[in-house]
């Protein structure tokens, strides 16, 4: 799965997804885009939006043909925040389909 990290993610979660191939949006020169458009650059690279922006699904009309959206909802964006998100968000990779978008919460 082809998984992009939102510029709000910290990189340091690429670390805890190796079965996938995983970029962040500095990584791809996308760093400062806003939502509308970093998802219409993703859908065409990328399986996967994953982000911590949690109004993206109200603020973007996502489609079946845009890139699905997983929503990670913790206290923060630092990677402790984030890790007890990680098991979930490892078992939806393998299920979610363009066009999804899934808030994981603690």
């Amino acid at each position: 799965m082809r998984v992009l990290l939102d510029e709000c993610v910290t990189w340091e979660l690429r670390r805890y997804l190796p079965e996938h191939d995983v970029y962040t949006a500095r990584y791809m020169g996308w760093d400062g885009k806003v939502n509308g458009d970093l998802l219409m650059l993703a859908r065409d690279e990328f399986d996967v939006l994953i982000t911590v922006d949690q109004g993206i699904e109200n603020q973007q009309n996502i489609t079946d043909e845009d890139v699905a959206v997983i929503v990670l909802k913790a206290k923060s964006n630092s990677i402790d925040d984030l890790m007890p998100l990680v098991p979930r968000l490892t078992n939806h990779l393998y299920t979610v389909k363009r066009g999804d978008v899934i808030e994981i919460e603690p």
